[in-house]
């Protein structure tokens, strides 16, 4: 039997993980994986490996490869759309750079990301199937267009959006590579003593309220997140700092920066 080890990065991304049977016979890597992969066309597949997201033997290789009894097969994909009806939204974006493959664009404190519960409308996506309503990645009711990373409700900054498939399986596997760095400004209570350091620790939902978001210190509940910090200046009763993450855990900044008691400033 293959085996499959599926990894959740927010669920923004997804990887697999196969090896072939001993009495595996030669078979194009397109078809293995869509003989194993659930809602993942022969087509989504193929953009993968033309992206370089599918290894095998930790190498990249095209659609055609032929897979041979004990071949370790690895593929990274973006994660399928969310079954929700998008209405396409003439809402005001921040645009600070567009080509033919990305926009980056300047998220604005309150604006949700995904629609979900309660945000069905006004959101980020929504504006973006309006922005690109003549692409055909974003004319076909998707619900999660061309984004590769998110930022909470309250949280501004820079998000980068795939144009097209190819630019999206890149960013997916640079972004699961942690090739890109993101970094981020905040003003939080206090002075962090010391003034730069790395605060370590699983991110996970509190036990007693699942609203909250806290660190674990064993290990045993939630996701490992690892947080670099750095004072910009000292404002007295409040400082900035930089933030760059090295891994990428839901509320992972906050939560953090609660755990060693210089919470952000206030946060709700």
């Amino acid at each position: 039997m293959a085996e499959e080890e599926l990894v959740d990065q927010q669920e923004m991304f997804e990887h697999h993980r196969f090896k072939a049977d001993p009495g595996q016979s030669l078979l194009r890597v397109d078809k293995f994986l869509s003989d194993r992969l659930e809602n993942s066309s022969r087509t989504r597949i193929q953009n993968a490996a033309n992206a370089g997201n599918i290894l095998v033997n930790d190498n990249p290789v095209k659609p055609n490869y032929k897979i041979k009894p004990g071949d370790i097969v690895q593929v990274v994909l973006p994660t399928p759309p969310r079954e929700i009806e998008l209405i396409p939204e003439n809402i005001p974006l921040n645009i600070v750079y567009e080509d033919d493959d990305v926009l980056v664009v300047n998220k604005e404190p309150g604006m949700v990301v995904h629609p979900g519960y309660g945000n069905y409308t006004g959101t980020l996506i929504n504006a973006l199937m309006w922005h690109f309503k003549d692409l055909p990645l974003f004319n076909t009711g998707e619900s999660r267009p061309g984004l590769v990373h998110r930022l909470d409700k309250n949280t501004s900054g820079i998000l980068v959006i795939a144009k097209n498939e190819y630019a999206l399986n890149r960013l997916s596997k640079q972004f699961f590579d942690r090739t890109t760095d993101r970094i981020y400004n905040a003003l939080v209570w206090g002075i962090p003593d010391p003034l730069e350091g790395t605060i370590t620790g699983n991110v996970g939902r509190n036990i007693k309220d699942r609203k909250v978001m806290q660190v674990f210190k064993d290990g045993s509940d939630g996701k490992t997140a690892i947080t670099h910090y750095k004072v910009i200046e000292d404002l007295g009763y409040i400082s900035l700092i930089e933030c760059k993450l090295e891994t990428d855990s839901a509320h992972q900044i906050r939560s953090s920066l609660s755990h060693i008691k210089h919470p952000i400033l206030h946060d709700e």
